[in-house]
């Protein structure tokens, strides 16, 4: 920090010093022009200003722009994202793990691509989270002016977004006519959370000044809220293939159904601050210094089935459903001694920032030339800590009704009774996840101008940009550290259970009631927690539980009178662990031209710009290799036949890693203006996105195994035959991996009636190769000769191309020859339309699924595998919807402003191995297989959300010029988030997730 606030220093330093010798070098002021954007406020005049943006670019762009300083028309910017045609959002906090609800939204795609560049004020920006975009739940809202978003490059724009780029524009002291003050202060409140109001605030500066070296801007914007919100959610288990449940008949049936209530806290602050100065309409400059922090925590309550179901009984009476599927019912499960239940209190933390410095001049020579340089650097950081504890329980039956709406979880007093009692509860497991992530980038970029005088030539353009990037991050090892207290699989290590009814073991707990579960329209039982102060507690609080087991084990090893050996705990590693750490280092260089050019005597005026991009990248990652050594070892007088085994020694060391790969991005954007209000473009691109740090660890973990067959001979030494010498392996992820590409073509139709009325049609087909998906390729290592082995080593390759195609249409229009008041009604609506397909460059489509639940089985982590172990296959891009529109009605008149907004998507595939949906205990139903109806096969089923629409609106009353009051409503309708988990019985119900609405009161005052 104190480095970056050296460099905001020296940047600032750098600035006047600049002003100072330019004004000293000129001799004449040029005119001192200080034309100025005009700010108009409103959410009529923010469309207007969106519209106009559209309509005069060179590329197809899309535009959101705030009312007025802190007035984008969102609480986050992921909000204001999904309002935009062609930009849908995910309702989970993490695309790897779907069982957690965000309120405010989280990643974003485009046309249904989730491969999505990120850009502050033309520059490049991320976080520091293993990819390469910003978060944008990170960013506050109040520091941005407006947001765009392009669909299709130009070969001056930044390479690396294929399905778009988002560009957030903050304000320049310069924007303003004078003196500039913004204030505004609100408070929202969370239906279903309850307790108090959260806060927020923002302040903006901003004036500009006349001077002997010229004119002088200074703008600084800070912004301050806090977030609280809470998620309850019914989850069904996976669905199981039984033959002894119904006479004669395979029915499928739940391994249970559970609850939990999710409380999240979030503190996020912004700063902004930016020096403008201008000598002449010839000679300007400004730099710009931004920061955002983001403080978040989580807390959870969960319980867990976790019971054998091919042990579960079904009470008579139950009724199924057309496939065999369980409908309603009550479980129980005898050989287990009851229904095994895990009672987890979970706690995560994350704090993050993100600090962008930047310096630019722009120089214009004579009437032809223009010179702009543009330095920038950036650091971004981020640290999270996510801790489970648990306690478990057997409950002694279950009562489920799945015919509803949503699961209903029947319950009488007496099991809500033995729920509630801490003494049918033992202490069960712990889990800790601990990461730390650093990235800093550090770019220049250069670019010239000349502009023709010739009817049909503008001007053209090129320039270069060099960035130097690193990126570390490191995981605890294991990543998610699961570790048993006591469970009932220790059998007799343990002498029993450490029952909370034990005095030894008791305390440290307390009962969760789940008060006004669902806004209050589901009542279900009070369970006992971990206190929240064990999960925080680590690692002192763990190894307190972990000592149970010692306990324990060490009186089980004296009862029957035998020496100890009890393992102890140990916390996960985390600190120069090579397994854990992934360093990364890119390298660019880019050069690009552009010819913009126009035909304005044409009957019908064509303009546009042609031009290519060549940008060159070059990878360096610190990996570290892993070789383990398991063929069989015979030793003499024993003899060895069959397959010859390597002689390859076991082995740790580190790798280093280089990558180079160029690549060359042509564009062509065209306007046809058929009259001033209607416009067609022509779009034709190749586009690339790079792959995720995440994807480019370079730890990869190599093991060498035999089949044997061992033969005993009565009058002879044994002999050892190799039938099979296997080389396999794992990465993390690949070094070497390449971008994945895109030709992109888009046609465009766009009606300006008026101006904040129009109506545009677009349609565009992206051609997708070099995709990245997990699969295996070959990995070669030495033996003791310097004979080269290729071991098949599954991890991220580019292996697969596809498509998307579709179109998109949006409407706006104020109603202005409505009488009187009813002349402020206006409406806005888009609809969006995408397929796609997936092609892998070799297939790993096998009908039945075999193996286990593990990076190597590639079928299963492509295709999906049912838990009677059948493939799935034909699975569309993850993320990408159908189907998607929004539909807002305005009002704008007079004092009063006001908007009603609703946002739907249909349902759209979140991952295929996910957390929740996945095991290792499927039934094998191979007809040809050698252990037909053994239940170890490996599983994974695709899971969805399903479609999703969501009401939010506002109110707002202008007071007088300077005051205005907003009254906001989220989530009116009390939408339920539902996941859909895909099975051969069809698309079963896994998850409910409701927020509650949100209500917000804001003041804004300015002058």
């Amino acid at each position: 920090m104190k480095q970056f606030k050296l460099n905001a220093m020296a940047l600032a330093a750098a600035q006047i010093a600049f002003m100072a010798g330019a004004a000293h070098a000129q001799t004449a002021d040029a005119g001192n022009a200080t034309t100025a954007t005009v700010v108009v406020t409103g959410q009529r005049a923010s469309l207007e200003n969106a519209q106009k943006i559209k309509q005069n670019s060179d590329e197809i762009v899309d535009s959101i722009v705030a009312a007025d300083i802190g007035k984008l028309p969102d609480k986050s910017v992921t909000e204001v994202l999904q309002r935009v045609v062609g930009v849908t959002i995910d309702r989970t906090m993490s695309r790897s793990d779907p069982e957690h609800y965000s309120v405010e939204g989280s990643g974003v795609s485009i046309r249904g691509l989730s491969w999505v560049r990120s850009e502050l004020n033309g520059r490049d920006s991320f976080s520091a989270n293993g990819g390469r975009s910003l978060n944008f739940e990170d960013v506050p809202p109040e520091l941005m002016a407006g947001v765009d978003i392009y669909k299709n490059p130009s070969a001056e724009q930044i390479e690396g977004g294929i399905g778009g780029l988002v560009n957030l524009r903050t304000a320049l002291p310069f924007d303003f006519k004078g003196r500039k003050v913004a204030l505004s202060a609100s408070t929202t409140y969370s239906e279903l959370k309850g307790g108090k109001w959260s806060p927020s605030a923002s302040i903006l500066l901003s004036d500009r000044w006349k001077t002997g070296i010229g004119e002088v801007g200074v703008l600084v914007d800070f912004a301050h809220s806090e977030s609280g919100t809470r998620t309850d959610g019914f989850q069904v288990e996976p669905y199981y293939p039984r033959s002894n449940i119904v006479d004669g008949r395979t029915v499928w049936i739940p391994k249970g159904a559970q609850w939990r209530t999710l409380n999240f806290n979030r503190e996020r602050q912004g700063l902004y601050g930016a020096l403008q100065w201008k000598k002449d309409a010839n000679l300007r400059s400004h730099v710009t210094f931004f920061k955002s922090k983001y403080d978040m925590q989580w807390d959870e309550n969960a319980i867990f089935a976790a019971s054998n179901p091919y042990n579960f009984q079904v009470a008579p009476g139950a009724t199924w459903g057309a496939n065999g599927q369980f409908l309603t019912g009550t479980f129980s499960s005898p050989q287990d001694g009851g229904i095994d239940y895990g009672a987890d209190t979970r706690v995560a933390s994350r704090k993050s920032d993100t600090t962008d410095i930047s310096w630019n001049v722009e120089w214009r020579v004579g009437d032809s030339w223009t010179f702009t340089s543009d330095l920038q650097r950036i650091k971004a950081k981020s640290n999270g800590f996510d801790s489970t504890v648990a306690t478990a329980v057997k409950m002694p039956t279950q009562t489920l009704d799945l015919t509803g709406d949503r699961p209903n979880l029947i319950f009488n007093d007496a099991q809500r009774a033995h729920l509630a009692n801490p003494g049918n509860y033992y202490w069960n497991f712990t889990q800790e996840h601990l990461d730390q992530s650093e990235s800093e980038s550090k770019a220049l970029k250069l670019d010239a101008k000349y502009t023709f005088e010739n009817p049909v030539l503008r001007d053209v353009r090129f320039g270069v940009r060099f960035t130097k990037r690193d990126a570390t991050t490191e995981l605890s090892n294991p990543d998610y550290h699961w570790a048993a207290v006591t469970a009932p699989w220790m059998g007799s290590s343990i002498s029993k259970l450490a029952y909370l009814s034990d005095p030894r073991f008791a305390g440290n707990t307390y009962l969760g009631t789940f008060d006004n579960f669902f806004n209050g329209k589901a009542n279900v039982p009070s369970v006992v927690f971990p206190n929240v102060s064990v999960a925080t507690g680590f690692p002192q609080s763990y190894a307190a539980l972990h000592e149970y087991y010692q306990i324990l084990c060490r009186e089980a090893a004296a009862n029957a009178g035998t020496t100890p050996n009890c393992a102890p705990w140990t916390p996960a590693a985390f600190g120069g662990n090579p397994s854990g750490i992934n360093e990364q280092e890119e390298k660019t260089k880019a050069f690009y031209t552009q010819l913009r050019f126009g035909w304005d005597d044409l009957k019908m005026p064509i303009d546009g710009n042609i031009g290519v991009r060549y940008v060159k990248t070059d990878m360096n990652a610190n990996g570290y290799t892993v070789f383990n050594n398991t063929s069989a070892v015979v030793n003499p007088p024993q003899t060895l036949s069959g397959v010859p085994i390597p002689n390859i020694p076991a082995y740790s060391a580190g790798q280093n890693y280089e990558n180079s790969y160029s690549n060359v991005l042509p564009s062509l954007n065209l306007r046809l203006k058929a009259r001033d209000d209607l416009q067609f473009r022509f779009a034709l691109a190749r586009a690339i996105s790079r792959p995720d740090f995440s994807q480019l660890q370079g730890y990869t973990t190599l093991s060498q195994s035999t089949d044997t067959t061992t033969t005993v001979f009565p009058d002879r030494p044994s002999n050892t035959n190799v039938n099979s010498v296997s080389q396999t392996g794992e990465g993390k992820g690949n070094p070497m991996l390449k971008p994945i590409k895109s030709d992109q073509l888009d046609l465009t139709g766009e009606w300006y009636f008026g101006k904040s009325s129009s109506i545009t049609l677009a349609m565009f087909h992206k051609r997708l190769k070099d995709i990245i998906v997990n699969q295996t390729y070959q990995y070669a290592i030495p033996d003791v000769n310097g004979r080269m082995y290729n071991f098949n080593v599954t991890a991220p390759v580019n292996g697969a191309s596809g498509r998307a195609t579709g179109f998109e249409v949006a409407y706006q229009q104020y109603f202005d020859k409505l009488p009187g008041a009813w002349a402020g009604l206006g409406v806005q609506a888009n609809y969006t339309y995408v397929d796609s397909n997936t092609k892998l460059s070799t297939s790993t489509f096998t009908a039945y699924c075999t193996g286990g639940n593990n990076v190597a089985n590639v079928n299963l982590n492509q295709n999906g595998c049912d838990t009677n172990g059948q493939s799935f296959g034909d699975l569309p891009l993850q993320y990408l919807s159908k189907n998607a529109y929004n539909l807002a009605l305005l009002y704008d008149y007079g004092k009063w402003s006001a908007r009603a907004a609703w946002s739907w998507r249909s349902k759209n595939l979140q991952g295929v191995n996910v957390n929740g949906t996945r095991g290792g205990d499927g039934t094998d139903t191979n007809p040809n297989s050698a252990t037909p109806g053994a239940t170890n096969i490996g599983w994974a089923l695709p899971t969805w959300a399903d479609d999703y629409g969501q009401l939010d609106a506002s109110v707002s009353y202008q007071f007088n010029e300077r005051m205005q009051i907003v009254v906001d409503g989220s989530n009116l309708t009390d939408s339920k988030y539902k996941q859909l988990m895909q099975q051969g019985i069809g698309m079963m119900g896994r998850a409910w997730f409701v927020s509650g609405p949100r209500y917000s009161a804001k003041l804004n005052y300015s002058f």
